[in-house]
């Protein structure tokens, strides 16, 4: 007699492995069912209990293709946990669930593509880097104060061979408080006048910077008006330079200049006592050396010891501006702006202003807000200025005098000899070869 429930027959088993089969050839992966007990009692849906072992087993169900018998094939009534989804480790199809070492599993995580990254990281920093440039550009650009209209001027020059610049500081108060005019020493003057005049050539065979004492002695040719467009007729009057630019701004002084010595100029920049003193603190100082004996003057403000030593804004205008203290008044002077101006190119170009946003932005805001320049003006053409500026005594670059030969009335007289060739070395980008 066979104990063994009906499925469990040696008849049932047929001839597989792991079943009593005596065969040597070994079955395929089978799926394997989870089975749980069901929470209440009884192995099928109509039996109460589970029958005592030794009057045997119940019937089990099947694993043939995954199923059972109906009972708990997930797909009748029966009882599914929907623990087991039915796959095996490593079977096709399984996914990404795959044992260890199974090749169909996740495997290491791959290297970072180090080359792809630098790439990507060079290509976001050049991006910031072009869209700050551009939009520094425009925003510079609309600080720039275009006051000065060069087409009203008459009767000009022909232009010449490389850029001249015409560079002026006033004396200009506007904007300063009461308590700004005492601690810089300008006084309370109504209007402004030219403090300082040069002409900054640039080119190809070197830069060269020309002062223009204001206590020259030219004459104002026929005008027209700045503001009326009336025809102003020349008379033959002879005034001090500086007078060109109180009597009619800007436009008469670049008409005044262009006459006296033949040479046309190309662009027009102006800075007051304000904006000076600005640009100068906003950089951190400029170092300058003192002559020996050192400067003092009470009407500027300054009051120096011989040596080199850093100057703050309030300092600096006072050194470019004093006058009385030297013996040579303002011959000397125009010398002690050419070597600040310098310095203070310099000081501006160093790694430490243009690499230090804190530093080069209100450096920049400063200069750009107190400047005033014509409408052609571009920022190129600023940017090219400063850097001839910065080189200016260095190389082929050269700084000097307008060349004089004596006076007359206490102003200074040009000298004609001198000054054509001067002229005709400039307009021709000739190395200058005129000494003051």
């Amino acid at each position: 007699m066979n104990d063994w429930p009906e499925a469990w027959s040696d008849d049932n088993r047929g001839n597989r492995y792991g079943r009593g089969s005596a065969g040597a050839q070994p079955e395929s992966a089978r799926v394997m069912r989870q089975v749980r007990r069901p929470a209440s009692g009884g192995y099928g849906g109509s039996n109460p209990s589970a029958p005592p072992y030794g009057n045997g087993v119940p019937q089990q169900p099947s694993y043939v293709n995954g199923s059972g018998d109906g009972s708990y094939d997930g797909h009748g009534g029966g009882y599914d946990s929907g623990y087991n989804t039915g796959q095996v480790y490593g079977a096709p199809g399984g996914g990404d669930h795959g044992g260890p070492g199974d090749p169909g599993g996740r495997g290491p995580r791959p290297a970072p593509n180090w080359r792809k990254r630098i790439k990507w990281t060079a290509i976001t920093v050049v991006t910031v880097l072009v869209a700050t440039t551009i939009g520094t550009y425009f925003w510079a650009d609309s600080k720039l104060n275009r006051d000065v209209d060069l087409s009203k001027v008459i009767d000009r020059p022909e232009t010449g061979e490389g850029t001249n610049y015409l560079i002026v500081g006033s004396d200009s108060r506007a904007g300063m408080s009461a308590e700004e005019k005492k601690k810089l020493h300008t006084g309370s003057a109504e209007g402004k006048r030219t403090d300082s005049m040069m002409i900054l050539h640039t080119g190809s065979n070197g830069d060269t910077l020309i002062s223009l004492p204001r206590d020259s002695n030219v004459e104002i040719p026929t005008y027209k008006g700045s503001e009326s467009g009336k025809t102003y007729e020349g008379t033959g009057r002879q005034v001090k330079l500086n007078a060109a630019y109180a009597e009619d701004g800007p436009e008469l002084l670049v008409r005044t200049v262009e006459y006296n010595t033949g040479l046309h100029i190309d662009h027009y920049v102006e800075i007051g006592f304000a904006g000076f003193a600005n640009i100068v603190d906003a950089v951190g100082g400029v170092e300058i050396e003192i002559p020996k004996g050192g400067m003092k003057d009470t009407k500027s403000g300054a009051d120096f010891e011989a040596g080199k030593q850093t100057l703050n804004g309030e300092q600096a205008l006072a050194f470019v501006r004093t006058r009385y203290a030297l013996a040579g008044s303002d011959l000397d002077r125009t010398k002690n702006q050419q070597k600040f101006l310098n310095a203070l190119a310099n000081q501006v170009a160093t790694p430490s202003t243009i690499l230090n946003p804190f530093k080069l932005y209100p450096t920049m805001g400063s200069g750009l807000d107190s400047l005033v320049v014509d409408k052609d003006m571009g920022l190129y053409d600023l940017a090219k200025m400063f850097w001839a500026m910065k080189g200016v005594n260095g190389g082929d670059g050269k700084s000097m005098n307008m060349p004089t030969s004596g006076s007359v009335n206490g102003n200074l007289i040009w000298d004609k000899t001198k000054l054509k060739t001067l002229v005709d070395e400039l307009k021709n980008d000739e190395k200058v070869t005129v000494s003051d």
